[in-house]
């Protein structure tokens, strides 16, 4: 892209602040651009961020059913299934999809949750609630 092709339509994901891109300058050499925003990644960034709120919400509603652990409502929050979880505890991912069934989660001691506290980064005493409302972006 050439420096006068660096999109400049404000949208709704920068509010206002400008981020810097890179584009080809007139030697051929790149060079940042600032810009204020591109109307596809306004709408890229806004559909994303529906899914990710469908998302949070519907872990949400299975944790205060009692469908899943509350495990799965933190997970879900910060976007982590899981295998992920898996190798960030270092566990099985067996183990983890276990400990997502609501009266397994139950029984494990603070020593049992504390490695999903710490890569969810919240403290234990939370990973055990599901909270009145689902936190979304």
């Amino acid at each position: 892209m050439k420096i006068q092709d660096v999109p400049q339509d404000p949208g709704a994901c920068l509010a206002g602040h400008e981020k810097l891109n890179y584009a080809v300058g007139a030697d051929g050499q790149y060079v940042g651009v600032p810009t204020i925003g591109w109307e596809v990644e306004t709408t890229v960034t806004q559909v994303s961020t529906a899914i990710t709120v469908a998302q949070i919400t519907r872990a949400w509603e299975d944790a205060r059913a009692g469908r899943t652990s509350p495990l799965g409502y933190h997970m879900a929050v910060v976007q982590m299934d899981a295998g992920q979880l898996a190798n960030e505890t270092n566990k099985w991912g067996w183990q983890v999809r276990r400990h997502l069934k609501p009266a397994v989660f139950a029984g494990l001691s603070d020593e049992a949750l504390a490695p999903y506290a710490d890569a969810l980064n919240i403290p234990v005493a939370k990973l055990r609630l599901v909270p009145d409302a689902p936190d979304t972006p």
